[in-house]
Order: structure tokens, then C-alpha cells, then sequence
């Protein structure tokens, strides 16, 4: 598929990817009505503190919020900034990194802050729904103990994790009928319901939401924020995951799922409107408009789509982090493409580390209340971020810069609001959420800085000038073969200047005569079944720089891509044959490889200091639990020789040091007195030793 091709799927909308949207994108922000009006409630004190207006009121906020925040920004602004088919605050960043660098400041804090969330997510929204169990009148005995709501939450999230190796495309298959359904309900019941006070409906004017915020019926004031922007945790999810089902389908989708969204808050809001007064203890509006005999599967409903609910935000953080590892953000990890478009991946560390940490923050906190203390602080310090890339996007694309940064100033002092109001969430369990958030700014940042130290200090050399002694060294008898053919891959090569460190392995650490010295550089595509090399000999027989550009969906078997190489260069007459005497395979003509993995260690670097020292040490312990580049290229069943040279080779220098003079003894005459002849201290000879050198120095500068 050409590249035009893959853009027009990307626009285009289908049937199948509108089912597969609804599984996959909006699983956060289509369970929000399941806990935003309750939470609402229940910070003005519950039924008996509610009036028409408040109900009014808070309803137009939802609306405005998922129109301005949720349309607005993201569906019609920010979809449109897609990095190669890819969402999220990564991709947006690549985008206009190149405007500013201090661009990656607020890239990094909305990536952590983001990838912290969907570790909360699952774990709250599973929690829910688990608890939601004690309305259905069979099971209330079993799940009044919230052990077992614990327990049963383990293993949904196991089972939840587990399945993410098949792909978004399996699981948007899988649950997106069940969205479908789901979607459905809402929009029926709360149309249905709206019928109790069709006044509900003036919540559509935005006085109502201004009014509330001014109101002193409000009594939360501004803090009611924190409840209303549970409405749309879910936006900044739906822009990552853009590239598991295309702009186009979401797109279709969005408008379907956001008046199914409305009408279900319209209806709790009539309903509320209706019973305003009562005493009904801690019942939640969104089962409370159900009919008694509809409550259990709506119960059942409600539990399977808040699983669901998890999938958007597990989907999205493995884009982040592949975007993130792109960018030399976080370390290389292994990435697998089990879909047909580059957006379907999956990584298995990732998944691995979510679901510990998921299962883990279940464990602590263990109900969902003390989860949702902490829900919502996190994804507004993302949404800022991400408002701050966008206005730098918008000038890029054109936009005079004062329009685009006041477009962008209207959405950050509404989301500036939220975070206020969110913040207060940080004592009573956002401290987690903030915690994790900085643990993986720091490894962001300790692996952006430490690369940038290494490119420091790191020089490239120019082929053209070691030519002579390669072939030197090729054709110098006294020396053994290392390898017919010796091959080094590096991300580092700039036509014909590579790395120091790679010439010095060559040549300095142990000469390597070889018959072919093959230089490799692997590049992955937006393509998915790319397989292309470009080469280039450099004017000999025994030099080769290779670029080798793999689509995404193909295996980095470098080796057998090699020899395939080597064959086609043979037959072309740029290489000669390299017959074996000794081989179980008759008239072979490709010689044997060996790949050379260099790795630089962090030297005593006398000029380097304490910080990046610190910083290299701590970016190669990190490296210690990532990936081997043996296994990254395919080398697993290849001669591989791991080499580590200096990072700072100019440090690898003389240090000076003196001989130590045994004393000497005083000359004796025939007859055994001390001869008059003077003989020299050992130190008054260092001393003599030091003002001859000095003199040679001054003379040779003269």
C-alpha cells in the first residue's frame, strides 16, 4: 500500500472502524456518566441541597465541557496533528519540536502525567464496576466483601492485559459490539428520562453553566470543576489513540457517542430535578433512572463497559511510549505490530509494567472512592501541555501567531480552572498518580540528557580518510583473519562519517583484518512490509555502507537481509565471490559474518562532571533492564562480539609519572674514605631531572 493509499484509509470511515472506535477510543469518556452526576451530588451535600438550577447548571457544564474541551480542541484541532497517522502528545511534539526547544519541557510533563493516568484508569474504572455488583440481588452477599471486589479486580485486569497481545484490532472487535450496546443504552435511557422535566433541556444555554460558578447555591465554588471535568478524563485518550482507528472513524463516531453522552446526563438531570428534596442515602443517578426489573443488566452492562473503559488508555500509552522511544525519550524497547496499520502495537514491557502498577495501586487504595480522590489530576496538567504544543502547531500551520496563542489562551485558562480545582485531590490520593508521574519524568529525563552528553563527546571520522589503512590491514598477511566479513551497525552514520569509537575498534583495539568491512545503518518506515537497502562501496571492494529501510510490520532479521545482500552485490560484480573451502553447502559463495556491537562506557572523565557522570551511570543502569541489541537486530543465532570502548577517548592519554632512584651510596677511595666526588640525592636528581625538561620546553617554544 503506497503512501497515498495509506492516507486515505486513514480518512476514510468504515463500518467496521467506526465499531472498532467505539471499543477502542471511547471506553473512558463513555463510562464518565456512570460517576460524574453522583460526584456532583455528593459535593453539594446530596438530594436535599440541589435545586433546578444547580441541576441546570451543572448539566451546561458537562455539555460545554465535552464541546469546547472534547470537540473543539481535540476532535476538530488537534486530530488534524497527527505525526505519520500517529495521535498524542509525542506525536505533537515531533511536529513542532524544531520551533523552540524548550518544547520538550512540556512534552515530557504531559507524557508522564498521561502514561501515570492510564495506570489509575483501569484500576479505578474496573474497581467501579466490580462494586457496581452489589446492586445485582444474587451476588450483594458476595461482594459486600471488599476482598473479594479486590481479588475479582485482579483477575479482570490480568485477564484485561493479557489479551493485549492480539492487537487493538482484536479487542476493538471484541468490544466494540458491546460499546455499541452500551452507547445505545445511554442515549435511550436518559431520552427516555428527560421526559420527567423537559426543562432540563435549556441546559444547552451556557448562562446556566457561567450562573452555577457565580452562584453562592454552589457551595463548592469553583471545586465543582473537579467533579464536572470527570465528564472528560477521557479526550486526551481519544487523541492517542488516533492512530488505531484513523481519523475518519473518529470523526463518525465522535457526534454518535457524544449526544449519546448528553442524553444520558439530560436524563439523570430530569431525574434528579424530579426527586430534588428526597432522602435516597447514596443511590446513583445513573442506576436510580433505570426500572427496577432493567437495574441488573444494566448493572451487568454498566460493569462490562467500564472494563471496557480500560482499553483506551492502555492502547494510548503503548503509542506514547513508542512515540517516546522514537524521540530517545525512554529506552528502545520491543515493539510488535500485531494489526494491519502502524498504530496497532503492542509492547510487552509496557503492558507488563501497567498491569503491576494497576494491580498494585488496586491493592493499596483497594475501594473505588479512595481511587477517584485522585482521578482527574493528572490528565488536566496533560491537557495543558498539550494546549501549550498545539498553539506553537497552529502558528506553524499558518495561523497569525497572535490568533493562534489567543485560541490556545482561551482553552488553557479553562483547563487552568480544572487543574485548580483538581488540585485539592492531591492529599486525598493524587500523591500516587504524582509519584508515578515523576518517576518516569526522571527516566525521561535522565535518558534525553544522558544521550545528548554521549553526542557530546562522541566525534564521527570520515571514511575516506582510513580507506588506505582498511586495505592495508585487509591485504597484511602477518596479521590472522577476525572474519571474512565484519559487520558494525550504528544509528549514527552521515554518509561517509561514522562514529570514532567504531574506526577505533578496527584499528586500535585489535586490528581486524576482514575481507569486507560492512558498515549498517537500519531505518524503520512508515510502510509496512518495506524492504529496501541502499549502498554504497566507496570506490573499493572491501568497504560497504549499507542503509537498510524495514517497514514496520517486518522482522529485523538483519543476518539473512545481509547475505541476501551479499548475493545481489556479487552477482552485480561490485563484490567479489567469497568462495568456502570447508561448507555443508555446495559452491556457497557468501562468506562467514561476524556483527561488532559497540557500546560506550563511561570512562574517569576528568573533564566531564559530577552531574553528567551521574546521569551516565544512572542512563546505564536503566539500559541494564531494556533490550539487547543482540535481540533488537536478530543476531540471537549470529557470531556477535559485544565491545565497549571509552566514551571519552581524548581522555585515554599519558598520565605523568616518575621513576623512583634507589639512593645511592657515597663513592669510597682505596682507602676507604668517602671519595670528594658529589653524588646527587634522589631528590635533588628529580629536582635536576624537572629544571632539564622545563628547559627543554622553554627552548622548543622559542
Amino acid at each position: 500500500m503506497g503512501k497515498t493509499a495509506q492516507h486515505k484509509s486513514f480518512n476514510k470511515a468504515t463500518k467496521a472502524g467506526f465499531i472498532i472506535a467505539l471499543g477502542v477510543v471511547y471506553g473512558d469518556i463513555g463510562t464518565s456518566p456512570l460517576y460524574t452526576m453522583q460526584s456532583i451530588v455528593e459535593g453539594q451535600g446530596g438530594l436535599q441541597h440541589i435545586s433546578e438550577n444547580f441541576i441546570l447548571g451543572a448539566v451546561s457544564l458537562i455539555i460545554w465541557t465535552l464541546t469546547l474541551i472534547t470537540t473543539v480542541k481535540y476532535v476538530m484541532i488537534a486530530l488534524n496533528a497527527d505525526n505519520h497517522h500517529e495521535g498524542g502528545i509525542f506525536s505533537l511534539f515531533t511536529l513542532v519540536r524544531k520551533m523552540a526547544k524548550w518544547l520538550i519541557i512540556p512534552a515530557m510533563i504531559g507524557g508522564a502525567t498521561l502514561l501515570s493516568d492510564g495506570a489509575l484508569t483501569p484500576a479505578v474504572t474496573v474497581t467501579s464496576a466490580i462494586e457496581g455488583l452489589r446492586g445485582v440481588p444474587s451476588l450483594a452477599t458476595l461482594y459486600s466483601d471488599q476482598n473479594i471486589v479486590v481479588i475479582t479486580t485482579l483477575i479482570i485486569l490480568a485477564l484485561l492485559f493479557l489479551i493485549q497481545r492480539f492487537g487493538t484490532g482484536f479487542v476493538g472487535k471484541v468490544f466494540g459490539p458491546l460499546m455499541m450496546i452500551w452507547f445505545s443504552f445511554l442515549g435511550i435511557s436518559g431520552f427516555i428520562n428527560s421526559f420527567l422535566n423537559l426543562q432540563i433541556f435549556k441546559a444547552i444555554n451556557p448562562y446556566y453553566a457561567i450562573h452555577l460558578l457565580l452562584s453562592p447555591e454552589n457551595k463548592a465554588g469553583l471545586f465543582v470543576l473537579g467533579s464536572i471535568f470527570l465528564a472528560t478524563t477521557g479526550a486526551e485518550a481519544l487523541y492517542s489513540d488516533l492512530g488505531h482507528v484513523g481519523k475518519g472513524n473518529i470523526h463518525v463516531s465522535w457526534p454518535f457517542v457524544k449526544i449519546c453522552i448528553i442524553l444520558s446526563y439530560c436524563g439523570q438531570g430530569a431525574w434528579l430535578i424530579a426527586h430534588r428534596g428526597s432522602d435516597l442515602g447514596n443511590l446513583n443517578p445513573f442506576f436510580a433512572i433505570l426500572p427496577t426489573r432493567l437495574m441488573i443488566y444494566g448493572v451487568i452492562l454498566a460493569t462490562f463497559a467500564s472494563i471496557i473503559a480500560s482499553q483506551s488508555l492502555i492502547s494510548g500509552s503503548f503509542t506514547l511510549v513508542s512515540e517516546a522511544i522514537r524521540l530517545k525519550l525512554l529506552p528502545m524497547l520491543k515493539i510488535y505490530y500485531p494489526g494491519q496499520t502502524l498504530g496497532q502495537l503492542y509492547i510487552p514491557a509496557v503492558n507488563f509494567a501497567l498491569w503491576i502498577t494497576t494491580s498494585c495501586i488496586v491493592i493499596y487504595f483497594r475501594t473505588s472512592a479512595h481511587m477517584e480522590a485522585a482521578y482527574g489530576l493528572a490528565i488536566t496538567v496533560t491537557m495543558l501541555m498539550t494546549s501549550v504544543l498545539l498553539s506553537y502547531y497552529l502558528v506553524q500551520k499558518g495561523l497569525p501567531r497572535a490568533l493562534a496563542f489567543g485560541i490556545m489562551a482561551f482553552f488553557i485558562l479553562i483547563e487552568g480552572m480544572f487543574f485548580i480545582a483538581s488540585a485539592i485531590k492531591f492529599m486525598h490520593g493524587g500523591y500516587v498518580v504524582v509519584l508515578i508521574a515523576l518517576i518516569i519524568m526522571f527516566v525521561m529525563f535522565i535518558w534525553h540528557h544522558g544521550n545528548a552528553i554521549v553526542f557530546k563527546y562522541i566525534k564521527s571520522l570520515n571514511l575516506n580518510d582510513y580507506k588506505h589503512q582498511l586495505k592495508a590491514l585487509r591485504d597484511d598477511s602477518t596479521i590472522d583473519v577476525y572474519q571474512t566479513n565484519v559487520v558494525y551497525l550504528t544509528s549514527r552514520m552521515d554518509h561517509e562519517w561514522i562514529d570514532r569509537s567504531i574506526l577505533y575498534s578496527i584499528l586500535d583495539k585489535r586490528p581486524k583484518r576482514a575481507q569486507v568491512y560492512w558498515f549498517v545503518n537500519v531505518k524503520v518506515t512508515d510502510e509496512p512490509f518495506t524492504a529496501e537497502y541502499k549502498v554504497d562501496m566507496m570506490g573499493t571492494d572491501y568497504i560497504v555502507r549499507v542503509v537498510i529501510y524495514l517497514g514496520f510490520r517486518m522482522r529485523q532479521e538483519i543476518p539473512r537481509y545481509l547475505r541476501t545482500i551479499v548475493t545481489d552485490l556479487m552477482e552485480s560484480g561490485r563484490l567479489p565471490k567469497q568462495h568456502q573451502d570447508y561448507s555443508i553447502s555446495p559452491g556457497r559463495k557468501v562468506g562467514d559474518f561476524r556483527f561488532v556491537v559497540i557500546e560506550e562506557k563511561l570512562t574517569n572523565a576528568r573533564q566531564m562532571n559530577g552531574f553528567d557522570r551521574f546521569v551516565l551511570t544512572t542512563k546505564a543502569t536503566i539500559k541494564k533492564f531494556t533490550s539487547s541489541p543482540s535481540r533488537w537486530f536478530g543476531l540471537q543465532f549470529s557470531e556477535v562480539t559485544m565491545e565497549t570502548v571509552p566514551l571519552v577517548l581524548s581522555d585515554v592519554r599519558n598520565l605523568e609519572i616518575h621513576e623512583r632512584i634507589p639512593e645511592v651510596e657515597p663513592n669510597m677511595n682505596e682507602d676507604g674514605v668517602p671519595s670528594t666526588t658529589t653524588v646527587l640525592k634522589p631528590k635533588d636528581l628529580i629536582k635536576q631531572q624537572k629544571i632539564s625538561r622545563i628547559k627543554k620546553f622553554r627552548n622548543k617554544k622559542k
